[in-house]
């Protein structure tokens, strides 16, 4: 099981390559940021940093969208950076939530998103594409690289996509069942489009926070179920409420949200969270000692989850991941 770490690129930059020389020296494997170029520090100018510092580690984003960027300009940041590093980026892709729509923007459709992966991959690999009309190839590539194409979502359509197109599975919470309720779906529709399942990657990301007052870890991590009602809430307003293809452990707990303020995206003490229960933040996220983590880790191993990415928005940064890099990852093998 890898594990890798999730920044928001709030400035300095410099502290966001401290913390990633951290997770990687605590042997996190992946280095993942944000990607909402109003809100926090353009990303892929400091991914270069990150590579270049860490030459065991894979960066890319959590996620980007085709909405923010033209799909060349994307792939031609990909295909920089990986001439520069050895191929050893990563794209997680999304329809854009925070980056679009604190621009006055709504998030891409799933076609959209889909169309824009094909194009995005294909001209990493130095290959030919059409687009807007016109057929060409980055000609500076030459032979180019596979870009894995990991795709975030929640609902069945969303699912079905990944299962049919992407090379792996971003679900951005640590419920187990939920976890395999949505693995169950995604590996359907997979075997379906006449693909093996087990070719797509699984990487469940979510807050984790090792230490032994809980009151004060749900506190610090309570922004994450606002930021993953977001997403419930284009669900239920899309299916209803009373669905059965959103389950009531992911669509129940937002009946009481009213809104969310972008401005305090992804940080402790997000006024706009103040609805999310305790016992939604003990599901979606890992909290307390660091038994509890070891326990979740494996339950979440043996659901075929092959990567947990660690969002490290609170006040116990270095903490965590010494505790992980000294007890999880080694009793995960």
């Amino acid at each position: 099981m890898d594990f890798g770490v999730v920044l928001q690129t709030d400035p300095p930059a410099s502290r966001v390559l401290e913390l990633t020389r951290h997770a990687a020296a605590n042997g996190f494997s992946y280095g993942w940021t944000f990607d909402s170029h109003v809100l926090w520090q353009e990303p892929f100018v400091i991914y270069s940093r990150m590579l270049a510092e860490n030459p065991e580690m894979i960066v890319g984003p959590m996620v980007t969208n085709p909405g923010t960027r033209d799909w060349t300009v994307i792939a031609s940041l990909f295909a920089t950076l990986n001439e520069m590093s050895g191929g050893r980026t990563v794209c997680g892709m999304g329809r854009g939530d925070s980056a679009l729509r604190y621009i006055g923007r709504p998030p891409t459709k799933l076609a959209t998103m889909e169309e824009s992966m094909a194009v995005i991959k294909d001209l990493v690999a130095g290959k030919e594409v059409t687009y807007r009309d016109k057929t060409f190839n980055m000609p500076w590539v030459g032979d180019g690289w596979d870009l894995p194409m990991w795709v975030a979502g929640y609902g069945p359509r969303a699912l079905t996509l990944i299962g049919q197109k992407a090379d792996g599975f971003i679900l951005q919470l640590a419920d187990p069942y939920l976890v395999e309720w949505t693995i169950k779906f995604m590996r359907s529709a997979a075997g379906d489009a006449g693909r093996n399942p087990d070719d797509i990657k699984i990487c469940v990301a979510a807050p984790a926070y090792v230490g032994d007052n809980l009151e004060e870890q749900r506190d610090q991590v309570r922004w994450f179920g606002g930021m993953v009602g977001n997403h419930v809430a284009d669900l239920v307003d899309r299916y209803g409420a009373e669905s059965d293809m959103v389950p009531a452990a992911l669509s129940d707990y937002i009946k009481a949200r009213e809104g969310y303020d972008y401005d305090h995206h992804g940080k402790a003490g997000n006024p706009s969270t103040d609805f999310v229960p305790d016992e939604v933040i003990d599901r979606f996220c890992v909290l307390g000692p660091v038994d509890k983590h070891i326990e979740r880790m494996q339950e979440l191993k043996d659901l075929g989850v092959d990567q947990f990415a660690i969002y490290l928005m609170h006040d116990a940064q270095e903490i965590t991941l010494d505790a992980y890099g000294q007890n999880v990852l080694p009793a995960l093998g």
